[in-house]
């Protein structure tokens, strides 16, 4: 076997351990199947989210693309001045679902791409433990900056962005959110409540259901919470699947 092949193999293989190591220290003994659908139930499903976006649209007026345009050379706060790259959002523009975090990293900051630092590599296998891909959702944070060092966003940084990830929010239409972590499920709820107390149940964001839970980079401090996490996906997941119960 060719070195180059075999060296693939191996990351392939490393790769598909994490995520079930993963899965084990959450609790999780059976990754479920997705809910199969008829042909008819898919296309039902596709003409409602057809007539949503297209009802939506003269509404919002603006696509995901002109919020990014607009942000091209943002201004809005002092981030501006250290940063590499405005890290805008990434997936599905019309995605069901989308997950909101907190702010840029280092990583992020040099690819102009949302989580794609470990915390990122840990969404990834969350989002396989969902039977999600990032093409399926669409991701973004509440800050489109890195702060310096990675600290928290502070307040005026915050409401420099809000408009634009509330914009972000309107375009795509989505059937649920997912909220990572305080900043992203405070802000969008407008709350101080602890995000320990606000993890777990479904609360509304403009008429959308949203599900807070521990932000990525907190469970690679404190494996602990996967276990809490996962029982806030497996919510996440019965919606999508059409499950209410």
């Amino acid at each position: 076997m060719p070195d180059k092949l075999y060296q693939e193999c191996r990351a392939v293989i490393s790769g598909c351990r994490a995520i079930f190591e993963d899965l084990r220290e959450s609790g999780v003994e059976v990754v479920p199947l997705p809910v199969s659908r008829k042909p008819t139930e898919l296309s039902s499903v596709s003409e409602s989210r057809a007539s949503t976006s297209q009802s939506a649209e003269p509404a919002i007026g603006e696509s995901l693309a002109d919020i990014q345009q607009e942000l091209a050379d943002c201004q809005g706060c002092t981030l501006c001045g250290e940063r590499q790259r405005i890290v805008f959002g990434v997936g599905n523009p019309q995605a069901r679902l989308v997950l909101v975090g907190e702010a840029p990293g280092f990583q992020e900051d040099k690819k102009g791409e949302p989580f794609v630092g470990e915390a990122g590599q840990l969404l990834d296998r969350i989002l396989f433990a969902m039977k999600l891909r990032r093409e399926d959702v669409y991701i973004c944070n509440v800050i489109k900056c890195r702060p310096p060092g990675n600290r928290n966003p502070e307040k005026e940084e915050i409401m420099a962005c809000e408009a634009y990830l509330k914009r972000q929010l309107r375009a795509i239409s989505p059937e649920m959110i997912l909220c990572l972590g305080r900043f992203a499920t405070q802000t969008l709820l407008q709350s101080t409540t602890a995000i320990s107390r606000l993890r777990g149940a479904w609360h509304t964001y403009e008429g959308i259901p949203l599900m807070p839970t521990f932000h990525p980079a907190y469970l690679l401090r404190h494996p602990a919470g996967k276990q809490q996490v996962w029982e806030d996906v497996k919510q996440v997941m019965h919606r999508l699947q059409g499950e209410t119960g």
